[in-house]
């Protein structure tokens, strides 16, 4: 299985690719947590770390035969992260903004459970970061947007299917900032930040219109949208997957959008309060066997 471990620090068409690979090719992706490893200890606050070198995603990955119109399907095998993550509160990214102390705390991930003060939880290890390149200008791996980047979904974890719009001949694929766990919203601004080893098999859907990542998980499609506001991020993603609805299913306009007020989920993923950052929320809708699937 080729391993790959080499990072970028933006989503750029001009980066130079670490690996070529094939359609159905299984990679190991090795990946530094979002600070770059730059925090270790309590006593490194976040406002002392190089906010140039933050969110590595690892690659990016050439793939043969992806052109701009195709779709690149991320199937996510498994997830491993390491024994000790980081939380903390980042200034200007909550509705606590100065209320709450800068703060490190290390959290131990052990037999499957985030321990926290004097309780645990089960860990849900997921990817923050995660697209193809964009066709415009570089994206920063820290943000969102229509090529996916730093979407921050829970749902995007294993057993899962990650769908990116190719923008740039090979989709120059990366991905990183893992999380042992994370709310919807992570409201103030970090889940449990920490490095791992993610397992995916990437392949090709040729010819197939996505406007915006798609997540697929045993029971739903999600559409993953960002915006300045979170009312452009929601009607962005009821949009599409309205759209993919009414194509998969053969319904009208109507009928469509009345389905979506009855079996579509909004769901936040990142709304933290720094409007540099966008709004990243999920739009998802049930799979029904008996209809097309939305994608694939």
């Amino acid at each position: 299985m080729l391993e790959i471990r080499d990072t970028i620090y933006a989503f750029s068409k001009n980066a130079k690719p670490v690996a070529h690979i094939k359609s159905g090719d299984t990679v190991k992706f090795i990946t530094e947590d979002c600070f770059g490893g730059q925090i270790k200890s309590e006593d490194k606050l976040v406002g002392a770390i190089d906010w140039n070198n933050v969110n590595p995603a690892t690659g990016p990955v050439y793939i043969e035969g992806a052109e701009p119109g195709d779709v690149v399907v991320v199937d996510i095998l498994s997830i491993e992260v390491k024994p000790q993550g980081i939380g903390c509160t980042i200034p200007g990214a909550s509705i606590f903004d100065g209320e709450t102390e800068i703060r490190t705390k290390v959290l131990e991930v052990k037999d499957g459970y985030v321990h926290y003060n004097d309780i645990k939880w089960p860990a849900n290890p997921m990817i923050g970061v995660i697209g193809c390149a964009p066709a415009g200008d570089d994206v920063v791996s820290g943000m969102a947007g229509n090529h996916g980047g730093n979407m921050d979904s829970k749902v995007i974890t294993r057993g899962v299917k990650v769908y990116l719009p190719v923008r740039v001949k090979g989709g120059l694929l990366a991905l990183g900032d893992l999380h042992a766990s994370m709310a919807d919203g992570e409201m103030i601004g970090a889940g449990v930040e920490i490095a791992g080893e993610v397992v995916a098999t990437v392949s090709l859907i040729k010819d197939f219109k996505l406007n915006w990542p798609v997540t697929e998980t045993a029971d739903y499609f999600y559409v993953n949208t960002s915006a300045p506001s979170y009312d452009e991020a929601a009607e962005l993603g009821y949009r599409e997957i309205h759209r993919l609805l009414m194509n998969a299913y053969g319904w009208d306009f109507t009928d469509t959008a009345i389905y979506m007020s009855l079996q579509g989920d909004l769901c936040a993923n990142q709304t933290v309060l720094m409007s540099s950052w966008g709004y990243n929320i999920r739009v998802g809708t049930p799979k029904v066997s008996s209809k097309r699937r939305l994608i694939g």
